[in-house]
Order: C-alpha cells, then structure tokens, then sequence
C-alpha cells in the first residue's frame, strides 16, 4: 500500500479555490494590510510563488476575493492606454458596463451594503478603493494630490453605484450607461486632472458698490 501524499497542493482549480477562500478569511479577518502573500499561500498549503503565479500581487488577490466583473490590473492599464482625454467618460462607461451585465454584482455589491454599518466592511472597501482601483487610477493619472484625487473619484463612484444598484432611483437606475458616462465623465476628468484649490471670488462689477450705497441712503432716510 501506498502512502498517502503529503505536503503543498499542486496547481488547478481546487488550488485556486483554496487560495481564493484563505485570502477572503484572511482579508475578513485581519483587514488587507494584516494580510500577506505568504500567510495566504500557508492557509491554503501552497508555496507562495503559486500564489504569485495565480495572481500576481495581493492588490489582485484582493480583487479577486471579490469576484468583480473585470481585473483592475487589466483595465486600469487599458483605460490608460488612451490617453488622458476622455478618461473620466471611459472609467464611468466602463464601471457600467461591467456591472450591469453582472447578475446581482456580485460580493462588491454586497461589501457597499454592508460598509455602512460594519466596521470590518468599511475598512475593506476603503482599501479596495484606495489600494486597487481610484487610487492607482489617480497616482496613474499624474495630476499633483493624488491621494485626495482619488477620494473624489471615489465619492463620485460609490455614489453612482450606490444610487444606481442598491436605491435603485429612477430615472438615473435605468439610464444606458453611455449616457450617464457622458454626464459624469467631465466631473472625474476634473478630479483627475482638473486644478484642485479653492472656487475664486466672482468679480464685482464696479458700479455695483456706489449702487448699493445709494440705495442703503435711500432706505435709512
């Protein structure tokens, strides 16, 4: 009789889902900065440089515990790649895009619902927003105050999605992608690559004030 083997799992899809369901206890439990490549690829029996070649980096692990429609690692790039005019335009229609075509919207969907009354949920999605998607897509963009660039993205896209997927509120719910990417794309190009600081002062016309004298004058006699 032969003894039974021991030792690392090799490559294939029982791998994969045993390092998909070590990364999402592990991200669950001690939050994206407390988890490491090679304490996933422990928890699952595997050597870390499988972990490596399955996914490439724990920003990609990450989305991948997510089960979103499309990699970041892919469509950042992509989106990119065209250069920075119309850019907000093609992240809005891209997000859409995906996500509609996505039945339900899976377990992303699920974190934006629970982010807002769980702690454990909040701190995921502000890492996958900050670590994976608008913040690479800021820093990437290279507009000076990225870290706050893309906080403004994000306000914009968990706003969309928010009202879109989980209030559902009409007629922005049921509006093509196309044409709310149209809507939005010119406010995240502006947060993207627009000149962030304070709204100037209108400039007041000079016969205004002696105007607005006048008429005090008139008001106090």
């Amino acid at each position: 009789m032969s003894p039974a083997r021991t030792g690392r799992r090799p490559g294939g899809s029982g791998t994969r889902a045993a390092i998909l369901d070590a990364a999402r206890q592990s991200f669950g439990a001690s939050g994206y900065a407390g988890t490491t490549i090679r304490g996933v690829a422990r928890a699952a029996g595997v050597d870390p440089a499988l972990v490596h070649r399955f996914y490439g980096s724990k920003e990609s692990l990450f989305a991948a515990t997510l089960d979103l429609p499309g990699d970041p690692g892919v469509l950042l790039p992509a989106l990119l790649g065209e250069g920075l005019e119309g850019l907000g335009e093609r992240v809005v229609g891209t997000f859409l895009t995906l996500w509609d075509a996505t039945p339900g919207q899976g377990p992303m969907l699920a974190l934006l619902r629970s982010a807002v009354a769980d702690e454990r949920s909040a701190e995921l999605l502000r890492d996958f927003l900050t670590r994976v998607a608008m913040g690479p897509l800021a820093t990437a963009a290279g507009g000076d105050s990225p870290e706050l660039r893309a906080s403004l993205v994000a306000s914009q896209m968990v706003g969309l999605a928010v009202t879109r997927y989980v209030l559902r509120l009409e007629p922005l719910a049921s509006t093509p992608a196309a044409e709310l990417a149209a809507h939005l794309g010119p406010t995240l190009d502006r947060y993207l690559t627009g000149t962030l600081g304070s709204t100037p002062e209108p400039e007041q016309d000079e016969g205004a004030a002696p105007s607005r004298r006048r008429r005090h004058a008139r008001t106090a006699g």
